[in-house]
């Protein structure tokens, strides 16, 4: 799927029913921007929100349409059906470019969700339970799936854990959906949320291990958590100027496994070189 999504480092929430904010969360320079018909919105206004999201998203330029997601209410509550008929809806007029499936913990969920909105609309399964652990490859194989994304404090409440700030007990949860992801061809899944917006400190070691943990982006909920996470999930200068060695000495050998600096460089090494290098070419929107 080409989508600018698919390599977006940041996706920020915004609530569904202040449709003042939507057009700001998208000049946040923010890849993606999450509408949130979940959590952000009380029960007594989510049918308003969801019927004001049409008018709220037809004035933007389509640019920026195809970095807006919504997340719906998860199956089994009172209001997903009726979110489900509305988002199909906002795909098929182009007004977003796909869905949230909060708690996702069945294939079937997505397949029904993915058959709504069509073959042009992209899914996001968050995974939030121990149920949603179980089904992970599943889910990743669903069809429409562009990433995999981790809701890691309801995952906590779900299994009863009581996490310091380094979430070590999280760190087997957060493998298995980056292994789930290779297996299913998917771009790197989407890293949980950082609680406190004001901790700066807190938020650098929390990107720093997504980075180091194979995350290729982070849930944020703030605008101000936008431009350091971006940062910190980019490739550095060191990085990038390694990668286009290695692009050049391929090049230049025609194909084939090559040697720099004394070490051999194959096909995975290109890839990874030619990642970070397309990771550079997704700026802040």
């Amino acid at each position: 799927m080409t989508s600018p999504l698919a390599l977006a480092r940041t996706f920020l929430f915004v609530p569904a029913d202040r449709p003042e904010r939507h057009a700001r969360a998208l000049a946040t320079g923010a890849g993606g921007v999450i509408v949130d018909l979940e959590d952000a919105v009380a029960p007594e206004r989510k049918a308003s929100a969801r019927e004001g999201l049409g008018a709220s998203f037809v004035a933007l330029p389509e640019a920026e349409r195809r970095r807006l997601l919504v997340r719906i209410n998860a199956g089994g509550t009172p209001w997903h059906d009726d979110d489900r008929a509305a988002v199909a809806a906002l795909v098929a007029q182009g007004l977003i470019a796909g869905v949230v499936l909060p708690k996702a913990e069945h294939a079937g969920n997505v397949r029904q969700l993915a058959e709504a909105v069509g073959p042009k609309g992209l899914l996001v399964p968050l995974i939030e339970s121990a149920a949603g652990l179980a089904a992970v490859d599943e889910l990743a194989a669903a069809p429409q799936v562009l990433r995999l994304a981790f809701g890691n404090l309801d995952f906590q409440a779900d299994v009863g854990l009581a996490c310091d700030a380094d979430e070590a007990e999280l760190v087997p949860v957060r493998l298995a959906l980056l292994l789930a992801t290779r297996r299913a061809g998917l771009p790197a899944p989407i890293d949980g949320v950082t609680a406190d917006w004001r901790d700066v400190q807190r938020l650098a070691a929390d990107t720093a291990r997504a980075r180091r943990g194979g995350f290729g982006a982070k849930l944020c909920i703030h605008p101000d958590q936008v431009a350091p996470v971006h940062a910190a999930l980019g490739p550095s200068a060191e990085e990038l100027a390694w990668a286009r060695r290695v692009v050049d000495a391929v090049r230049s050998a025609g194909g084939g496994v090559v040697s720099l600096d004394g070490r051999m460089v194959d096909a995975p090494v290109l890839r990874l070189a030619e990642r970070l290098l397309a990771l550079d070419a997704q700026p802040p929107s």
